[in-house]
């Protein structure tokens, strides 16, 4: 039976984790027996225990605070054997060094130091940090399956849930690809299939384009985009120069007949080729 001291000290304690908890480290009485506490103490991160969630069991002497403790974990944890009293300075096992002064956040916070440690001592084991690793990540569901653990602590299975629901998530897709850009904003005209340029692209004003100009200025005709308007009015104007280069070559056999034959019939002759070139040209003859 614990005396008064005893319970009003564990009472006051508890009080205290409670107003100012310590990183890392909860811990809840019994609700049928404050002489036996939980514990649950977190892995840090960057360590080989991160994740972990490790659940164990303080048990105090009805005489306390003038002797210390017992500890004990639940959890595997690759660094301290299950269901066995630990041999540490704050423990039953050495009361020689107990120190009255010392409280469950004292004495958690240097089991919580000692478990990062490597020294051996009665109730450690060795393992690998893989193994270590393993543990960690498997340690809330096993605590889950502890009755007192469900009932002392609910945020952690709460906890369990969500961890749960986010590994169940699917991975995010993969963000789509941006197509490539099939024409160009800066308003210039792609090539058409077969080769030729937009002929209004290449040259506005009707001049000076790849495939000659849509509209010549000498020209008559209207303009036309395209390569097929380039064409139409270079057709244009070789048919303007196959007439002159005609009407030259006339000229000059006139001429040569001219010097040949005398100028009477000569100057009837070219009067009446005159009439007719007009004719077929679409021009007047000469007046």
């Amino acid at each position: 039976m614990a005396g008064k001291q005893c319970m009003t000290r564990l009472q006051k304690e508890y009080k205290s984790l409670l107003k100012d908890p310590v990183p890392h480290i909860t811990a809840h009485p019994s609700p049928s027996n404050l002489l036996e506490w939980h514990f649950v103490l977190e892995g840090a991160k960057g360590t080989e225990y991160d994740g972990g969630v490790y659940h164990g069991k303080l048990v105090f002497p009805a005489d306390y605070p003038f002797k210390p403790p017992s500890i004990s974990l639940f959890t595997p944890n690759g660094r301290f054997a299950t269901n066995t009293k630990l041999c540490l300075s704050m423990t039953d096992y050495h009361p020689e060094s107990w120190n009255p002064m010392w409280s469950v956040g004292t004495i958690l916070t240097g089991l919580l130091s000692f478990m990062y440690d490597t020294q051996a001592t009665t109730g450690s084991i060795t393992t690998s940090r893989a193994e270590k690793e393993r543990l960690a990540a498997e340690s809330l569901a096993f605590n889950a399956k502890n009755p007192t653990f469900r009932k002392l602590f609910p945020v952690w299975i709460e906890e369990l849930a969500r961890r749960a629901a986010a590994a169940a998530q699917p991975p995010p897709a993969p963000a789509p690809q941006a197509q490539p850009q099939t024409g160009q904003a800066n308003g210039h005209a792609h090539a058409p299939a077969n080769g030729h340029a937009d002929s209004d692209a290449a040259a506005p004003n009707g001049g000076g384009g790849l495939f000659g100009a849509g509209r010549q200025d000498g020209g008559g005709g209207e303009h036309q985009n395209g390569p097929a308007g380039g064409r139409g009015g270079a057709g244009a104007g070789r048919g303007l120069g196959n007439t002159v280069v005609t009407l030259a070559v006339v000229v000059a056999v006139l001429a040569a007949v001219w010097v040949s034959s005398g100028s009477s019939g000569a100057g009837a002759l070219l009067q009446s080729l005159f009439a007719q070139g007009g004719a077929a040209g679409g021009h007047a003859g000469p007046r």
